[in-house]
């Protein structure tokens, strides 16, 4: 499994499987090829709901969000 975490409190979000995270990497900006951070705010869980996203992973993302503006996202092999 794949944990992803709120990258400003390192707190964990939850796990996604490998078809959720190849979702992310396919639809989410990627400044290198080692980059495993993203960030996410309500333009993009909306970008993400309509490209057809798992609603477990946008549930995950939302609850990260909760009322910020917007936050980033990391992710790492378990």
């Amino acid at each position: 499994m794949i944990n992803l975490y709120d990258t400003s409190s390192q707190s964990l979000l939850g796990e996604i499987t490998q078809p959720q995270l190849q979702f992310l990497i396919d639809h989410l900006e990627e400044t290198s090829l080692e980059d495993r951070d993203y960030y996410v705010d309500a333009n993009t869980l909306e970008a993400l709901s309509d490209a057809g996203a798992d609603p477990e992973l946008l549930d995950m993302l939302r609850s990260g969000l909760a009322d910020r503006e917007g936050y980033e996202i990391r992710w790492a092999h378990s």
